[in-house]
């Protein structure tokens, strides 16, 4: 769908001098379409660009540095505005790999021209309901020389008017809720941070050729600054944009997932669309000889999966540079599963080390498309430096138009990039299974870490000849919510199961049902590391988890997302007291009042299928 742009004034002179933008006597305000968040812009008495956000008649940041150190300049000090641009946007674009099949994205948009030090620079200004989002943008221009340029710093910073709480961690570590003036470490974006009367997520979008920055706390109190964690300078471009840093805040921790879809609106659309054969699903991980393979796609047909995977050790030692991911071990006859599984409808995911990525990529992409490969997984890749951020947005690109659909695990977080390249439908950059994750993290991250994008969770699931006691720390019922509630297109099932292990049909019937994308989604209900509710609808049924933390969780959820006058059958999956999963039915229709009472660490999912199309009166 196109969007509608009303333009309101463009590239007008604005101011000429320092000293009135300096002193305030003229400050710009964005306001977004329901007038509810405002950024207003200034400069301090030096000419110090500089903002402050304001939600819902509060307050929230208060004046805040803006700018960057480029070659020896304090972009945003002495800050003369030339002329200023305003727009309107309002547009909705389909989107079949998300939580909603549906993104309306509705912002007022601003555009500053400015000059510090006779060097020109753009600050480009969305401001959406419950949102800011702003850049820097260094356009072309005479007066730099070379043909690059070094940002030694960003200046960005979020002064906050209260003392708030931050829950501090780093790619796939704990979380550690901590007081802000009390802060000594350094917080990933999104950095989800709560006064208990409002909660904020500090984001990032759009990173595609910078460094992983960080958040730091600042001078000020109750202060964060934007720091460069692992790149003492930051080269550019004579003419470059910087990531996108954001700024989301909601009257709950539910709230902030009205912003889940930020990441995406702030970052281009794909040229073509989304292709046809990008296709999401689940897949199961096979062991490293052929009738594992052949195993898993009889399970993978069985249970409504769309792929398994050899993950590393197909090509061998994934980290010696003499193992050749063009080479198959004898263990293995690739062409015989990847023809097995074309005949029933069931891709195969190949894994590559970043070793083996950076030797062969331009090697192994059109090779594997002749093998009939349908997908790849990149492993321990960079996700922390500008070298490793800028290689991977060109990998990722590639591997998009080859035609593979990617996940990439490890320390890469994401940024949007799914938006451009629908082909990268997941990563890791999380705690996940593998990590032996507790129930405070699993319902930490809905609110934290899952703001950012899909992620990978590699569930492992018991059977019958494995608890998997090392990494699970929650019930079978949670591991079932689970997969309703971390939304990732792609979902990695049963990490570390064999398939043939698994003769607990019941007990595993849930996730043969459970979609991995969404055409509507709804949070319910729930509590930063405490609880949390989620509905999401494929088709006319719907899907609900429900999960608890550390503490015995008894509630209700209301059913209003339900079709007024259907009847539904809902089947809930839950656990038994006994280390099992029970499965009950019952009917309920719209506006019921659900009941549960879930034991620490614990979850439950339900399935709610229409069974009439009846009117009520």
């Amino acid at each position: 769908m196109n969007a509608k742009i009303y333009i309101f004034s463009t590239i007008l002179s604005l101011l000429t001098t320092v000293s009135s933008f300096g002193q305030f006597k003229k400050t710009i305000r964005v306001k977004a379409p329901d007038k509810q968040t405002c950024i207003e812009l200034g400069a301090d008495k030096q000419g110090q660009l500089q903002y402050r956000v304001f939600y819902s008649g509060q307050k929230v940041v208060t004046w805040s540095k803006l700018g960057l150190q480029i070659d020896g300049i304090t972009v945003g000090g002495n800050t003369v505005v030339e002329g200023k641009e305003e727009n309107f946007y309002d547009e909705k674009f389909a989107w079949r790999l998300g939580e909603n099949d549906t993104i309306t994205n509705r912002y007022n948009r601003l555009k500053l021209r400015c000059v510090s030090s006779s060097l020109l620079y753009n600050l480009i200004v969305r401001v959406y309901n419950g949102s800011v989002a702003f850049r820097y943008e260094i356009p072309s221009q005479s007066g730099l020389k070379d043909n690059s340029i070094s940002v030694k710093k960003e200046n960005t910073e979020f002064n906050f008017t209260t003392p708030y709480e931050i829950y501090q961690y780093n790619q796939e570590s704990v979380f550690t809720p901590v007081a802000l003036n009390l802060l000594t470490q350094t917080c990933d974006f999104p950095a989800t941070l709560t006064n208990g009367k409002l909660f904020i997520s500090i984001g990032e979008a759009d990173n595609t050729d910078y460094t992983k920055a960080e958040l730091k706390r600042g001078i000020k109190s109750n202060s964060l600054v934007v720091t460069f964690a692992r790149n003492s300078v930051v080269k550019a471009d004579r003419v470059f944009e910087t990531p996108w840093r954001t700024i989301s805040v909601a009257k709950t921790a539910i709230g902030l997932h009205d912003y889940s879809e930020l990441y995406l609106k702030l970052t281009p659309a794909p040229q073509n669309g989304v292709p046809t054969w990008i296709k999401p699903g689940k897949l199961i991980r096979a062991q490293l000889n052929t009738q594992s393979g052949i195993d898993c796609i009889d399970f993978a047909v069985k249970h409504n999966f769309q792929y398994i995977m050899f993950d590393a050790g197909w090509y061998g030692s994934e980290f010696r540079s003499t193992s050749d991911p063009t080479r198959v071990i004898p263990q293995i006859d690739m062409s015989k599963v990847i023809q097995y599984g074309k005949e029933r409808g069931i891709g195969v995911v190949l894994y590559v080390n970043y070793v083996g990525l950076r030797a062969k990529l331009d090697t192994i992409l059109p090779l594997y498309k002749k093998w009939g490969v349908s997908g790849m997984k990149f492993g321990f890749v960079d996700g922390l430096t500008q070298e490793g951020l800028m290689w991977l947005a060109s990998a990722i690109k590639k591997v998009n138009d080859y035609g593979f659909i990617l996940d990439i695990h490890d320390n890469y977080k994401p940024t949007g990039l799914s938006r451009t390249y629908p082909a990268l439908l997941t990563q890791e950059g999380i705690r996940g299974d593998e990590n032996s994750p507790d129930a405070f993290h699993t319902t930490v991250l809905p609110f934290t870490r899952f703001l950012a994008g899909p992620a990978d969770f590699t569930f492992c699931y018991p059977n019958g000849k494995n608890s998997y006691s090392k990494n699970l720390k929650v019930t079978k019922g949670q591991q079932l919510a689970l997969t309703v509630i971390f939304f990732s297109p792609l979902q990695s099932i049963f990490w570390y199961g064999m398939p043939n292990d698994y003769t607990n049909e019941e007990e595993i019937e849930f996730f043969k049902y459970v979609p991995t994308v969404w055409d509507e989604s709804h949070y319910l209900a729930g509590g930063i590391g405490e609880n949390i509710s989620v509905a999401r609808r494929s088709g006319d049924t719907w899907f609900v988890g429900n999960v608890t933390g550390l503490k015995d969780w008894e509630s209700s959820i209301r059913l209003n997302f339900l079709t007024k006058g259907e009847i539904y059958t809902a089947t809930v999956y839950e656990d038994d007291g006994a280390g099992g999963i029970c499965k009950r039915v019952e009917k309920v229709k719209e506006g019921d009042e659900f009941s549960f009472n879930i034991k620490a660490k614990g979850g439950q999912a339900m399935i709610l299928r229409p069974i009439t199309k009846t009117i009520q009166e």
